[in-house]
């Protein structure tokens, strides 16, 4: 037995996948293997607390814990009694990695990677779409963000591979695929050729005619290439909705960041693509108490929402990271960050209702994503009959604990 357990991003889910298959191919066996995240100092305590849980359910199991926050702070995890062995972003995915785990800490310098090579998993446990990695990694330095140092540079995985891949995960039965990666938008820059985020997104839809859904897990939308943007106007296939790293919508905040886009730059991006799909809708991640934010500045995120007519938040309590230049600025006080991440949500919950109550009355293609449950193109959860991994064109009828009804 192997169990995977997944922490942070669509990243990971995907990664947990190549875990497992290459942890199976050593011939691991009894083994938990903690797949973590580093973003906030409250994912790397949920995983710690996982771990002890763990220890006292399956006294007789390995416990290896990988993953970004292994990555970076390898010691919090060494020092956990619980643990067997502390493997490395890059470690993860190697076979030979867990044939032998006499070397208790295996964690490499990560900026020295230089390639990211695709895994090919075609298997994904009780999901109806499949998570493809098309790049690692990120150049960027944003002050509050620790990813990189888990995560390495960035580098992309070459276009062949990728397709190849998004044949063989079609032949498994996925009808959508989900591109996954760190910083999405910088796709191709490290590959000979320079090709673009959107270059990539035409090949797969014209090489693999069998996908039918295609999705993008997030992007910086100031970096989205004009090939990406006739994609989203002429391809229907390419699913309308999109997660933005906003991070925050005050632009003296943004700077203090060292984002790369102005609140303008990301109302501008909404309102182009809507005008190519209106159907779309967005989602964003939004950061609640960065150091020196003010109430007005605050103000100014909670108004994005609404002049971005974002549908989906993703609130993070800003939580300093060791080692980031943010984590020396003039800090808020934790009960002010509470508070205003608690307003985020509830900004973002009246969004999410407004969008569900205007679909009331329409018709949906549904992927069912399990049994009554399936997804509209824009992402929207409905509950609904239908066998998982199937399509079902339906009507939208009522609402009920946030999940559209359909007839």
């Amino acid at each position: 037995m192997i169990e995977v357990v997944t922490f942070g991003c669509r990243l990971n889910a995907y990664e947990s996948e190549a875990v497992k298959a290459r942890a199976g191919e050593a011939g691991l066996d009894n083994a938990i293997i903690f797949n973590t995240c580093a973003v906030t100092a409250e994912a790397v305590r949920q995983s710690r607390q996982a771990i002890r849980k763990a220890r006292r359910a399956h006294p007789a199991a390995k416990i290896i814990v990988t993953g970004c926050a292994a990555q970076t702070e390898p010691q919090t995890y060494s020092g956990m009694d619980e643990v067997d062995a502390v493997l490395g972003n890059a470690e993860k995915l190697e076979a030979r990695s867990y044939f032998d785990l006499g070397e208790r800490v295996r964690v490499n310098d990560i900026m020295s990677v230089r390639e990211t090579a695709s895994q090919f998993v075609d298997s994904f446990d009780g999901r109806a779409r499949a998570f493809l990695q098309v790049q690692n990694g990120c150049d960027h330095r944003c002050t509050f963000c620790i990813i990189p140092y888990g995560r390495g540079n960035s580098r992309s995985v070459p276009m062949g591979a990728i397709v190849e891949e998004a044949r063989r995960l079609t032949d498994r039965g996925f009808s959508e695929i989900v591109l996954t990666g760190v910083d999405l938008t910088a796709y191709g820059a490290d590959l000979p050729g320079k090709h673009t985020l959107g270059q990539l997104v035409s090949k797969i839809l014209k090489l693999v005619p069998a996908v039918k859904r295609l999705r993008i897990s997030s992007i910086d939308s100031i970096e989205a290439d004009p090939e990406l943007m006739r994609a989203i106007a002429e391809e229907d296939r390419l699913m309308p909705h999109f997660h933005l790293s906003a991070q925050s919508g005050d632009d003296m905040i943004l700077k203090r960041m060292k984002r790369r886009h102005s609140r303008k730059d990301t109302v501008a991006f909404c309102d182009a693509v809507r005008r190519l799909r209106p159907e779309t809708s967005f989602g964003a991640d939004l950061i609640a108490g960065f150091p020196t934010e003010t109430d007005a500045m605050f103000e100014n995120s909670l108004k994005l929402v609404d002049d971005a007519g974002l549908t989906f938040l993703h609130v993070f309590p800003y939580s300093a990271r060791k080692g980031t230049p943010a984590a020396r600025m003039p800090q808020i006080n934790g009960a002010i960050i509470k508070e205003r991440a608690a307003r985020l949500r509830a900004k973002g919950e009246a969004a999410l209702a407004a969008r569900n109550a205007s679909l009331i009355g329409t018709t949906q293609t549904l992927l069912m994503e399990k049994s009554g449950l399936g997804r509209t193109p824009c992402f929207m959860p409905v509950r609904s009959s239908g066998e998982p991994g199937t399509f079902a064109d339906v009507r939208i009828t009522n609402i009920e604990d946030n999940h559209l009804i359909a007839a």
